[in-house]
């Protein structure tokens, strides 16, 4: 069953989790963006069976991540590229794997380190900055209705907001 019928707040989450919610999609996008691009490479890299590799390219094509063109022009064999949608979820991955270094393997035991390629030195935490750059505490956001919010997400927004300045105000 699709993850969007469960979220009373109809929000991106679930919907993205019903493309990318189980590990082989990330674990594809992050070979992708490590520069693999076709069918057997994945597999090799991953150790993941052929049919349920080609569900998840299936299902990532479909929804606008990778794009499979011919590797050259008349070619039966493929290869799979990121689009401009699959690459903005680079944030996303980074994400995940500073999250999983500091929260699973702990501080000196990270499996990878992204860097810059310009001066080698560790990437930044990714971190959530209001538009005049403050990094902000997720005390410090609320979740607002947006334009695309149904009745029920409205709701249920407004309680959080009822609930959040509750507390505020303990």
């Amino acid at each position: 069953m699709k993850m969007e019928k469960f979220d009373p707040l109809n929000g991106s989450i679930a919907h993205v989790l019903n493309f990318l919610g189980e590990g082989w999609s990330m674990l594809i996008i992050r070979e992708a963006f490590f520069g693999i691009r076709r069918f057997e490479e994945f597999q090799s890299h991953l150790g993941i069976a052929r049919n349920i590799l080609t569900s998840r390219l299936k299902r990532l094509c479909d929804n606008g991540i990778l794009e499979r063109v011919p590797i050259r022009e008349g070619a039966k064999r493929h290869e799979y590229l990121l689009t401009n949608k699959g690459k903005e979820l680079m944030p996303l991955l980074i994400t995940l794997t500073q999250w999983g270094d500091k929260w699973v393997y702990g501080k000196g035991k990270e499996p990878i380190i992204f860097r810059d390629r310009e001066n080698g030195e560790p990437i930044s935490p990714i971190q959530v900055h209001a538009n005049y750059g403050r990094t902000l505490r997720p005390r410090e956001m609320m979740p607002t209705a947006g334009p695309g919010a149904n009745q029920q997400a409205k709701q249920r927004l407004q309680e959080l907001a009822e609930l959040a300045n509750e507390l505020e105000n303990q």
